[in-house]
């Protein structure tokens, strides 16, 4: 089940400070207007898996970018996902794409704004993911072939 972070106050806002990704960004940094967190958690509220996004109007390259403003966001840069559960970050992502595209019509791209480790690589690309740039520190993946093969079953039940 998905579960959006949207205050302050939600029961599972003090989970952010498990983040291994990007433990530097401030919780309250993650909250906010252009801003989700998506938890994957089953029906007895066991999380599974948390990630954060920003949306934006260009992908950024570096952290410093992930948090401007803008009026006229089409793109969720996924900044951080961790998992406690085999299998559950790969569900999260997608069932993120899939809620951000049925309530954000106007956000056409998904993208990463993903440490260079091994790890972070072989996770995007064996869940669908290309390399879309590589930056100094950080690399971009884009999750174009999910939203396409999610759009080809939405569109062919």
């Amino acid at each position: 089940m998905l579960h959006l972070i949207k205050t302050l106050t939600d029961k599972f806002f003090e989970l952010l400070s498990e983040d291994p990704v990007r433990p530097n960004i401030p919780h309250v940094d993650r909250v906010g207007e252009n801003k989700d967190i998506f938890v994957y958690r089953d029906e007895t509220d066991s999380v599974k898996a948390i990630t954060c996004v920003s949306y934006q109007s260009s992908i950024p390259t570096k952290e410093s970018e992930l948090f401007e403003q803008t009026n006229e966001a089409d793109t969720a840069v996924f900044y951080t996902i961790w998992s406690y559960a085999p299998g559950a970050g790969r569900k999260l992502i997608f069932d993120a794409v899939s809620h951000i595209k049925e309530n954000n019509e106007h956000i056409k791209r998904f993208v990463t704004l993903s440490p260079k480790t091994e790890l972070a690589k072989r996770f995007h690309l064996k869940n669908g993911a290309i390399v879309y740039r590589e930056n100094d520190e950080t690399v971009n993946y884009e999750y174009q072939n999910v939203v396409k093969k999610q759009q080809k079953e939405l569109d062919f039940p």
